[in-house]
């Protein structure tokens, strides 16, 4: 397996609030990659996707070891961990009155035994490439995404949808979460891809795969740097696990 990471300031923002963490292939007992895409005034977002990736790693981290590893029990640690976090970043915005506003999306993948587990709150996504076909896993918890459900607006018009930002789910924003939780198969050849929206607001799923197939040595960086070069209006992180 092959671990790329790249997370990137854009050309728009003051700061970088996106965050995430990717476990040591070699040291660690546990697979385990998460992505943030904070937000909410000078500073809320910074801290809301640095607490709320530590606070879910130290979760899983100290309770990987004593769970069954069955695909039920690998799923209800993952909730309770973005749980955790999500009660950890709401009493931090409770008790500041600057950072009253600050939550964040949460992404958190366990790969385990062929499988890639994931827990997803907000509009950061998870991708799987595999036998050349992109597919995104995840489903936005978005505005536009509800339009797109309910037949209201294409595909296509979502993409340049006006309110196309506004969550309908963040981490923090509430006492309470409930994150999608699901497992997918993981097997030899595939890609993950963990994003940002800083990443797919610039770059559409059929570019994403092509900068992703045609550049096998720094794919993450190509992917940032294209981002970038249309305007980099966000900061952008990817995170690749590719299962060579």
């Amino acid at each position: 397996m092959r671990i790329l990471a790249k997370s990137d300031i854009g050309k728009a923002r003051e700061m970088n609030q996106d965050y995430f963490y990717t476990s040591s292939l070699e040291n660690d007992d546990v697979k385990l990659y998460i992505l943030a895409d904070g937000m909410g005034g000078y500073k809320g977002g910074e801290i809301a996707s640095k607490l709320a990736v530590n606070c879910a790693k130290n979760y899983i981290c100290n309770n990987f070891s004593k769970i069954p590893k069955e695909k039920e029990e690998i799923l209800r640690l993952i909730r309770s961990s973005i749980e955790y976090a999500n009660m950890i970043v709401y009493e931090k915005s409770s008790e500041i009155e600057e950072l009253h506003d600050m939550g964040t999306t949460l992404d958190v993948v366990i790969i385990y035994n062929n499988k890639v587990f994931i827990g997803h709150v907000g509009d950061s996504r998870v991708y799987r490439v595999r036998k050349n076909i992109i597919r995104k896993l995840t489903s936005d918890h978005s505005y536009v995404e509800k339009l797109v459900k309910d037949g209201s607006i294409t595909k296509e018009e979502a993409y340049n949808h006006p309110n196309k930002n506004m969550l309908l789910k963040a981490l923090g924003c509430n006492n309470l979460v409930k994150p999608d939780v699901f497992y997918k198969g993981f097997l030899k050849g595939d890609i993950l891809l963990m994003c940002s929206d800083g990443l797919t607001n610039m770059l559409k799923d059929n570019e994403i795969y092509s900068i992703l197939l045609n550049n096998p040595e720094d794919p993450a960086g190509a992917l940032v740097n294209e981002a970038n070069k249309l305007g980099g209006l966000d900061n952008i992180t990817v995170v690749i696990i590719d299962n060579v």
